[in-house]
């Protein structure tokens, strides 16, 4: 058998990964790199991670990417706050032109293990109904 189960990372090539990391800080509490190997980063995220690789110019061709964050509207406005060009509702573009979508956990059905959630410091971030809806029709929730 062979099933898609998950995303371990996503890489996402960037001008400078030093400049993409000071972005992510100026938007994100506690910004946490698994390592660099490299011209890459690694910014964790619990049991996941972002591969930040450094390209030394624009990105032939910048990225679409999802993030699921714990406060929608709050990322928005830290990212407005750092100068992101926002291109959409829940959209913005980082320095090398990455379109990054937020969403928040709580209306989504990407889920992650209470004990996941309690080492992120997330413990009692929970689903909305909508979501539980979504995630009973799909026969992933009780």
């Amino acid at each position: 058998m062979a099933r898609l189960v998950g995303i371990n990372h996503i890489a996402v090539e960037v001008r400078d990964v030093n400049e993409a990391i000071a972005f992510f800080e100026q938007i994100f509490d506690a910004v946490t790199l698994r390592g660099r190997a490299g011209r890459m980063a690694f910014v964790d995220m619990g049991d996941q991670f972002v591969a930040l690789e450094s390209v030394g110019r624009d990105p032939v061709s910048a990225g679409h990417f999802g993030l699921v964050v714990d406060d929608a509207s709050s990322t928005l406005e830290r990212a407005r706050g750092a100068g992101a060009r926002m291109v959409g509702r829940n959209d913005f573009l980082d320095p090398s032109g990455n379109r990054w979508q937020v969403v928040d956990y709580r209306d989504i059905q990407f889920t992650k293990t209470p004990r996941v959630l309690e080492g992120m410091g997330l413990a009692g971030l929970e689903k909305s109904e909508r979501a539980l809806e979504e995630l009973r029709a799909a026969n992933l929730a009780d």
